[in-house]
């Protein structure tokens, strides 16, 4: 069970290649929520998880997790949180077991091959990742959300490769994770259901 947690975004610029692609943008969400943000490609999605997660910088705006200003010093939100890109961010010449060891090196064994189990991937616990499928390669991103133990998680496009199962799956853990407490904001271009019942849909 996590404890309360909140983001609060307010006023947010954020420009690239001398584009705006937001501006003057404000939401706020808390525990038990997740946040779908929707938006064609080029919309500026990405950008505004990167900026959340600290990858980027914004022109104007503040950020605020759980009522304290991470605007300049992100360490505490990044201390509570998961972010997984939009690309796979795992290391292709690296085992899945290897990979998963390295983000997460304090996970029991047990806990990692109950994990693997779950998302369809224990028989491929020694192969390298460059050997895999796509949404296989996917799966191993995603595993990192069953060992972390982060409350809040930015996902960027996380459907992205996986099949209806692996949708299925991602979709009932994300739902269990705000359930105990946890806040989730993902990016998507898909017109997927309604994962909980608070769901709270931000348009770019």
């Amino acid at each position: 069970m996590h404890s309360y947690v909140s983001l609060t975004i307010s006023d947010l610029w954020i420009e690239r290649d001398e584009r705006d692609l937001c501006k003057g943008l404000s939401f706020e969400v808390h525990s038990g929520d997740v946040l779908r943000v929707l938006g064609e490609n080029g919309a500026g999605k990405s950008s505004l998880l990167k900026v959340i997660a600290g990858v980027i910088t914004p022109l104007e705006g503040q950020i605020h997790y759980s009522g304290r200003d991470v605007t300049q010093d992100r360490s505490l939100l990044q201390e509570n949180a998961l972010y997984i890109g939009h690309f796979a961010g795992v290391k292709r010449l690296l085992t899945v077991e290897e990979n998963l060891r390295w983000y997460c090196p304090t996970v029991l064994s047990s806990e990692l091959e109950c994990t693997l189990t779950h998302l369809g991937l224990l028989s491929f616990l020694d192969s390298p990742v460059q050997t895999l499928s796509a949404g296989q390669v996917r799966r191993v991103a995603l595993a990192r959300l069953w060992l972390s133990k982060k409350a809040l998680w930015l996902l960027d496009e996380p459907f992205a490769s996986l099949d209806d199962k692996g949708i299925v799956i991602l979709e009932d853990h994300i739902r269990q994770h705000v359930s105990l407490g946890g806040l989730v904001v993902l990016t998507t271009h898909q017109n997927l259901r309604s994962i909980s019942s608070r769901d709270v849909v931000l348009s770019l």
